[in-house]
């Protein structure tokens, strides 16, 4: 039994039972993947996967147990791996952080910016994705951890680290209605303008929504974005009034933009950090997170990775 026969038979899983797909990913040939694997059921005695002639189309009983334990023994080999790395050169290696834009836009860069003058040997990746995507790039070892307000909270293979909290701002562009108003900001005044903000699954959506439910009221939403940068786009055409995070309002570089405090009307959000609990982190992974989160040093962390998710 081989370690790269687990990556073949994981691989195979993770793209739908594409074999082709696998071997395009893995830079190796589909022949050699089908009898690698082949060789690996034999040893086995049993049968992973399901066939209609040449094609694979499921996955059988024990086949499923057999990439469950694959996935966990090569979690702990690439483990393994960073113990030895993290001895031999504590300065070098690779760390992939996996985000959403508002966070890598608005929320990183400083964090970034100090990281890699620290650590000039680390090779740092950034992959953007839906809160959803970026806990199964955690989960799948594609990333180290991940940074978002949505989502962590349904893998519970995932620590969970709160970061910081934040609210949203009105975005209006000049000589609109709002900015004339006498007293507060109202979300009676908010609910009368069409409006344009987060997709639902970004971003504190949830929030927005609940906000308008408890006054009654139903948001004019006329256009979603995953992006901040867009919906201050079409705000800025006239298209509505934006509701973002107020960290992403920049008064010297959204020109003919103005922001609205709204932080009375919404309940704040909080950015949270997910880690796989089972990961080994490297000692430059805990610069990282304290970097962005001081609060969370590495007595920290370690206790959150070893609270199994009975708290």
């Amino acid at each position: 039994m081989k370690l790269q026969q687990l990556r073949y038979l994981v691989e195979v899983a993770k793209q739908g039972l594409n074999v082709s797909d696998a071997a395009e990913a893995l830079h190796t040939s589909q022949p050699g993947i089908s009898k690698q694997i082949r060789l690996l059921e034999d040893e086995l005695g049993v049968q992973v996967f399901v066939r209609n002639g040449k094609r694979v189309v499921d996955v059988t009983a024990p086949g499923k147990e057999i990439l469950k334990i694959s996935e966990r023994i090569l979690r702990e080999a690439k483990n393994l791996k960073r113990v030895a790395e993290e001895f031999v050169n504590e300065q070098e290696g690779g760390l992939v952080v996996a985000t959403t834009h508002t966070q890598a836009r608005y929320a990183l860069p400083p964090t970034i910016h100090d990281f890699m003058q620290r650590y000039p040997g680390v090779k740092l990746s950034i992959k953007q994705g839906s809160p959803t995507q970026i806990c199964e790039f955690v989960m799948d070892g594609s990333a180290d951890i991940a940074i978002a307000t949505e989502g962590i909270d349904q893998f519970p293979e995932l620590a969970m680290l709160d970061c910081y909290s934040w609210n949203r701002s009105i975005i209006v562009p000049d000589n609109h209605p709002l900015l004339d108003l006498k007293g507060q900001l109202r979300i009676e005044d908010v609910a009368k303008y069409p409006i344009i903000t987060y997709d639902f699954a970004f971003t504190g959506r949830s929030k927005i929504n609940r906000a308008f439910e408890s006054c009654g009221l139903a948001p004019n939403v006329v256009l979603t974005a995953i992006d901040t940068d867009v919906i201050k786009t079409y705000v800025g055409l006239g298209l509505g009034i934006g509701i973002v995070a107020s960290m992403a309002f920049d008064v010297k570089r959204d020109v003919g933009l103005f922001a609205i405090d709204a932080s009375h009307l919404f309940e704040p959000s909080t950015t949270h950090i997910g880690i796989r609990r089972d990961a080994y982190l490297r000692g430059y992974t805990y610069s990282f997170i304290e970097r962005f989160a001081p609060h969370l040093t590495r007595a920290v962390v370690d206790a959150a990775l070893n609270n199994k998710g009975e708290e």
